[in-house]
């Protein structure tokens, strides 16, 4: 079982705990993670992009000339792709861009995410986080005080209203709860820091 170190806010050790081998301490699968990060990334786009086709363009429904005895090139009408103003071929039209995984490789991409942190001593626990009031220098603060001045995720085992809009103004700095965790977050940390309490849930959730 990996064991790490159990950190307070000021970066002093105050205890150590073992991880589970299941969730933790699994051999990472690249192209699990690899297709979670694309799923991830693919439901972020928003897929609004629209144009008119020759059918939606206004006008165009008179015959601009005859058919025969002019010289020039048959056309039916002022609004064909190759006029200007005319329709688009193909047109882009609003469309979705997300596709499903199946939920055994999800569970295996988000565990092999989360032992490559342990592998890279990438991961910090924390004791607790819990602030009185809305203080981003206290955030700053605690992420000096446990070596992170990177981009950072803070993982909470419930909504903590407080630590999140403190986090929200530092640079680099995203917070989650464990059912909101993601991959493509995970992975692109540099610093995993997870309050102990959090660490027992995920280790519910996924193992």
């Amino acid at each position: 079982m990996p064991t790490v170190a159990v950190l307070n806010t000021k970066g002093a050790e105050v205890e150590k705990i073992e991880l589970s081998a299941e969730v933790f301490g699994i051999e990472p699968n690249m192209p699990s993670m690899h297709l979670m990060v694309k799923n991830y990334l693919a439901n972020q786009r928003q897929g609004t992009q629209s144009a008119l086709t020759r059918a939606e363009v206004s006008g165009g429904g008179k015959k601009p000339w005859r058919q025969k005895g002019t010289g020039r090139a048959r056309q039916g009408s002022t609004r064909a792709p190759q006029w200007t103003h005319g329709g688009i071929v193909f047109a882009p039209k609003p469309r979705s861009y997300g596709f499903s995984v199946n939920k055994k490789v999800r569970k295996l991409a988000m565990k092999s995410a989360l032992s490559s942190k342990v592998a890279d001593g990438q991961i910090i626990v924390l004791d607790e986080l819990n602030l009185t009031e809305y203080k981003t220098k206290t955030i700053a603060e605690m992420l000096k005080a446990v070596g992170s001045e990177k981009k950072a995720l803070i993982v909470l085992p419930e909504v903590n209203e407080k630590v999140i809009a403190s986090a929200k103004n530092i640079p680099g700095v995203k917070t989650a709860q464990v059912n909101t965790l993601n991959v493509y977050d995970i992975l692109n940390a540099d610093k995993f820091i997870v309050v102990k309490g959090a660490v027992a849930k995920i280790e519910e959730v996924y193992a």
